[in-house]
């Protein structure tokens, strides 16, 4: 149903143009990655804090301030190189499994972290360490599921 959407997708001049040059995937992928590099550290930061392992000098409400226009920044970097890296191999996402489970996790974990982990970094007496703790994981685990997807799909 959606492959007339993906075919169209890949005839987009971006996407040809971006078949059409011999540098230029490598170089918007590498860029990607450094964004990805910038959202792990982002993330990690206010997540370890979460989870008890770092950084227990600060609160998790001044780290998530701190680390929040980082990570906004990593997200639209990602999304700004990541459209031009699909738009060139449109139609061979449509057929990985692991394009399909990146894009399903992406919004969730996003989703996540201005929802649910953002008020769990609250210094309120509702959150407790365990709620902390368990919201940290799952956001690393989130955010794990969808840097792994990503890069597995060049693989498959």
């Amino acid at each position: 149903m959606l492959l007339p959407f993906f075919q169209w997708c890949e005839s987009l001049w971006l996407g040809q143009f971006v078949v059409g040059s011999n540098w230029l995937f490598p170089v918007i992928e590498a860029v990607h990655l450094l964004f990805l590099s910038l959202l792990g550290g982002a993330v990690l930061v206010v997540d370890l804090r979460l989870l008890r392992l770092g950084l227990t000098g600060r609160s998790a409400s001044e780290l998530w301030r701190a680390a929040r226009p980082w990570m906004i920044a990593a997200v639209a970097g990602m999304i700004a190189t990541g459209v031009p890296l699909f738009l060139s191999e449109a139609i061979k996402c449509y057929y990985n499994d692991s394009f399909w489970v990146k894009m399903t996790t992406l919004p969730i974990a996003i989703a996540f972290a201005f929802t649910i982990r953002a008020r769990a970094t609250e210094d309120a007496v509702r959150n407790t360490a365990r709620r902390q703790m368990l919201v940290g994981a799952l956001s690393i685990a989130l955010w794990f599921t969808v840097a792994a997807a990503g890069r597995w799909i060049g693989f498959s």
